[in-house]
């Protein structure tokens, strides 16, 4: 009867859309159990598309032709296989020769369509490492976020900025590496202020030799990688030798530098059972969301922790703990001896095949039940829950935040999603807007746009606002709770003319720093510098609205409004620069690339091309006496205009 509707006397007739729906979901549906049937019984990978030709599912099987069918006799129990089924109009797949070579295939369309069912992990922030390149002649100790696939040597990563910055300042204390960068380094022709101070041995002039100083740099990267006491003991055995050769000075520095890595050897307090590089993976879940947290130790010393952003996701824990070793430790470099898990994970042999060819050694998979192991698994468990409170109580404040705007600033819906404007200009030029997002409090930068003012030449803020708002929301992109405008009443105005034309309802504020007028009398008076605060501009409201009581609420706002203005002051840069950067003959009728290479190997820079003669450019090859006019004309024209 779901095909039917009854009409007014009575009878019933045919509802042709229910109906053609109907069987083109059963077509599909066939096509879907074809695919099934002539699928390989080999290993590979299978891709799920919806109605759009989106991926939304890869996984990987030992045997597609029974994995692809689990889906259609119910043999996958999973909560989310007959959600997942209900949008897929198309599945693929591709063989491969191995599970391991699956196990690779998978990992990596995940990471290039980020399908929407899949367990994704992210991390929570980009961390600090230290890095040291070997195969530099004078090796650099930095500190990087990015990991490269190179040569260089990556240590932690470190818990925060401030335990990477210590550690290098150690580091660099009792082994005084150079911390100039390469060019720098080329071009020095003196020592520099670091090996005044005892910071650095000036390998850039030659004050120590190359086998002294990559000598230095393995005992650095001897201390980061957690060999201490065998470095300590080679240290007192050059220190002897010194001392037998009478070079007490160098007996000196090397017996400081004992001491210091003795003082550091004694702080640590965090001891593991015995010397393994090890990490042990720690996850909580609650209501489908899963927290992971990895500890890291090496040499028997817990040296740090990492935490990534919750796993929304009707998975289990063995499927978000198999997720986290694929993807993770596809970008590591430095794999440990032992990986601590708190479960048994699917494809735990391929997976450890896997970890040994990229380490080119045995990588250990172990659930520990007892003892030390056992402990450090707990450990990581707990970071793991104490970030799913922490992530509860920064809802809690934003939902709380945003209720308060909503109360405030009496918006009609409440805030959770944020459009924020701003100007970026110099006089007018390489003007641009930008427009940031912001979902429930957080940065949406898949909602970030950049505009190129086209319409203004002349610093007019109000006229380069107008452009930006009318291209945005003459788009049909999805409208925003409040739209917030970085100025005060005139930008109000702009946004709220703007939305009339379009014939759009939304909240809009403006958000300006200024001095409140008592205030800034008394300043006056007591002769003392203006204090700026921060106050929002409502429409049809004269006096502005100040939110310094609820500073949650205000810091929403500061920053929306504060990423905005770096969004777009970074686009202003990068077209200033590009615009500095043009040559004078980039901009001659007829002049291309090419013509503008010979010139300038020609005669050697832009400045000896304006100083020819018309005689000198005629002679040019590929240049002829016409153009050569030209181009004599338009560079005296602006000499002359300048």
């Amino acid at each position: 009867m779901e095909f039917w509707t009854s009409t007014l006397h009575g009878k019933y007739e045919l509802n042709s859309q229910r109906f053609l729906c109907y069987i083109h979901r059963m077509l599909e549906t066939l096509a879907l159990k074809e695919i099934m049937i002539t699928a390989p019984r080999s290993p590979g990978v299978y891709i799920m598309k919806d109605e759009q030709g989106r991926v939304i599912y890869v996984g990987k099987a030992n045997d597609l032709k029974s994995r692809i069918a689990s889906y259609f006799t119910g043999r996958d129990t999973r909560s989310m296989a007959p959600f997942l089924m209900s949008r897929v109009h198309d599945i693929e797949y591709i063989t491969t020769s191995t599970q391991k070579e699956a196990l690779i295939l998978e990992n990596n369309l995940i990471k290039k369509h980020h399908p929407r069912y899949n367990v994704i992990l992210r991390d929570d922030k980009t961390y600090y490492h230290l890095s040291i390149n070997p195969e530099e002649k004078f090796p650099r100790l930095q500190l990087v976020r990015k990991r490269l696939d190179n040569a260089a040597l990556y240590f932690g990563p470190y818990p925060s900025g401030l335990a990477a910055k210590e550690t290098l300042r150690f580091v660099l204390q009792v082994f005084p590496l150079r911390t100039c960068r390469n060019r720098d380094f080329a071009l020095r022709s003196r020592p520099c202020l670091e090996y005044q101070i005892g910071r650095c041995l000036a390998p850039c002039n030659g004050l120590i030799d190359e086998t002294a100083y990559g000598k230095l740099a393995e005992h650095a990267v001897s201390f980061l990688q957690g060999r201490r006491r065998e470095l300590i003991s080679d240290l007192k055995k050059q220190m002897a030798q010194a001392a037998d050769h009478l070079n007490y000075e160098e007996a000196a520095r090397l017996r400081d530098r004992v001491a210091a890595l003795s003082h550091a050897l004694e702080k640590q307090h965090v001891d593991a059972a015995g010397s393994q590089d090890q990490d042990a993976l720690g996850v909580f879940a609650c209501d489908d969301v899963y927290f992971v947290c990895l500890l890291f130790v090496r040499a028997g010393k817990l040296l740090g922790s990492k935490s990534f952003l919750p796993v929304k996701h009707q998975a289990t824990i063995p499927q978000v703990v198999s997720a986290t070793l694929t993807q993770y430790y596809d970008l590591e470099m430095n794999l440990p001896d032992e990986i601590l898990l708190p479960c048994e994970v699917p494809d735990e042999a391929v997976i450890a095949e896997w970890l040994a060819d990229k380490r080119q050694k045995k990588v250990l998979l172990t659930i520990p039940q007892r003892g030390a192991k056992k402990a450090l698994i707990d450990m990581a468990c707990a970071n793991a829950r104490e970030s799913y409170f922490s992530f509860q109580r920064k809802e809690k404040q934003r939902s709380d935040a945003l209720k308060i705007l909503q109360e405030k600033l009496l918006l009609n819906r409440l805030p959770r999603r944020i459009e924020c404007f701003d100007i970026s200009n110099i006089s007018g030029k390489s003007a641009v807007g930008s427009m940031v997002t912001f979902q429930d409090g957080g940065a949406d930068k898949s909602g970030y746009r950049r505009f190129r003012v086209k319409t203004a030449d002349e610093p007019d803020d109000y006229g380069m606002m107008r452009e930006v708002l009318t291209r945005r929301f003459t788009r049909r992109d999805p409208l925003p709770d409040l739209v917030v405008v970085d100025g005060g009443k005139g930008q109000l105005n702009v946004a709220l003319s703007v939305l009339k034309d379009l014939d759009i309802k939304l909240d809009v504020i403006g958000l300006a720093k200024e001095e409140r007028s008592f205030i800034a009398a008394k300043n006056r008076m007591r002769g003392k510098a203006a204090r700026l605060e921060d106050r929002v501009y409502l429409p049809r409201r004269k006096d502005a609205v100040y939110l310094s009581n609820w500073p949650a609420a205000l810091a929403i706002l500061q920053q929306v409004r504060d990423e905005a203005h770096r969004f777009a002051l970074s686009y202003h840069h990068k077209l200033k620069q590009k615009r500095d950067l043009i040559s004078e003959l980039d901009v001659i009728p007829d002049i291309g690339q090419a013509r503008k290479k010979i010139l300038l190997k020609h005669f050697g820079s832009v400045r000896q091309v304006r100083d020819a003669s018309l005689a000198d450019l005629q002679v040019v090859p590929g240049i002829g006496r016409e153009l050569a006019k030209k181009i004599y004309a338009h560079l005296k024209n602006e000499d002359s205009a300048g």
